[in-house]
């Protein structure tokens, strides 16, 4: 096994040192999209290089341990070897689980921002609060890991809520974290708007989608129609006096479908109209990747006997139940008493569960 590994290590050697010069020729570095994708690639082989320097080290050591124990007669240094040895044996296995995945090819979409969206589905107003629920726990979650949240686009219930919230998730691995929330999220509890005390049960649907960057999508800005409007809502004196709300219309041939289709995105959220404007380029340029992404994602799925993270976002994913404290995530049938936590931003354990469970079976599938 060993040896195995360290030849798959020793392979790769030669494209890190490859990698390394390529990012300082200055042809390459005028590249931006070369560039961005060579840097990601000598990342992540930085960190199995690193890997491969900690397991030598801990099969050198148990070399060394068993030449000490043969020949050594002191008893200090043989017990000084005992514990070298049993170190190194306790350690090799968890570096070799951390090389293993190290070794699988990362989905190139995991670093980037994301864009998220939450909608209210079954349940009327109900559904509304329970989605506005989901906004408040995501913006908590995204503070505790010192993510920026921007909201680009909001419709609110009337009793509250949200009937749809869209933002802008900026940080460090966001949408590699946050897909594993794509999909409908069940809610079992009292409304607010019930007078009998029966528990009903509502829907949010949620979609994490990786923010596209600008060299990702071609878009012939010519083309795109604008219009201005005045913003409703609250913001004092400067609300429906100025336009600075944004619309834009972008007729999109579809390649997957060759089928033209118009794209229409409205951005009201701040007061300023040129912020709206860079504000809605950055979801349409996400929309369109996303659609032309789409038959890269579902070829995922279908080599996935279990959807963790992939695909289906009409998939029933976890249920809150309120009466009894409890969170389901159907995926990988883990139960937890501690609702309200839950709903104030602590998702952490349940995403590990998730990432573990999708590392195991990246790992099945590529058979290492």
């Amino acid at each position: 096994m060993a040896n195995d590994l360290l030849e798959r290590l020793e392979g790769l050697i030669s494209r890190f040192e490859e990698v390394s010069t390529l990012i300082t020729d200055p042809a390459v570095i005028s590249d931006q999209k070369r560039y961005v994708k060579l840097t990601k690639e000598y990342k992540d082989l930085e960190d199995i290089m690193q890997g491969r320097q900690r397991y030598k080290e801990a099969l050198d050591g148990i070399t060394e341990a068993h030449e000490i124990l043969d020949t050594e007669k002191d008893a200090d240094i043989r017990e000084m070897a005992k514990e070298q040895l049993d170190e190194c044996q306790r350690v090799i296995p968890k570096i070799e689980e951390e090389i293993k995945l190290l070794l699988i090819p990362k989905d190139p979409e995991d670093s980037k921002n994301a864009i998220l969206e939450i909608r209210g589905g079954a349940g009327g107003d109900e559904a509304a609060i329970f989605a506005g629920d989901l906004f408040r726990m995501y913006t908590k979650y995204c503070e505790s890991k010192g993510w920026k949240m921007e909201v680009s686009n909001s419709n609110e219930g009337t009793s509250g809520g949200f009937k749809e919230i869209i933002c802008a998730v900026t940080g460090k691995d966001v949408y590699g974290t946050l897909k594993y929330e794509s999909g409908v999220h069940r809610v079992q509890r009292v409304p607010q708007t019930e007078t009998q005390g029966r528990v009903h049960t509502s829907a949010a649907s949620v979609a994490v989608l990786p923010e596209a960057e600008a060299f990702d999508v071609v878009i012939n800005e010519g083309e795109i129609k604008w219009d201005t409007f005045r913003s409703g809502g609250a913001g004092g004196q400067n609300v429906n006096k100025v336009e600075s709300g944004v619309r834009l219309r972008y007729n999109w041939k579809n390649p997957n479908t060759g089928e033209v289709e118009e794209i229409l995105i409205e951005c009201t959220e701040t007061r300023d109209q040129p912020k709206n404007k860079e504000r809605a380029l950055t979801r349409l340029r996400t929309f369109i990747y996303d659609k032309e992404h789409q038959k890269y994602v579902d070829d995922i799925a279908s080599r996935r006997k279990t959807l963790v993270s992939t695909g289906d976002r009409s998939a029933k994913i976890r249920t809150y139940n309120y009466p009894q404290g409890r969170i389901t995530d159907h995926r990988i049938n883990y139960t937890v008493y501690n609702l309200s936590a839950f709903m104030d931003g602590n998702i952490q354990d349940c995403i590990d569960h998730l990432i573990v469970a999708e590392n195991a079976e990246r790992m099945r599938e590529a058979e290492l």
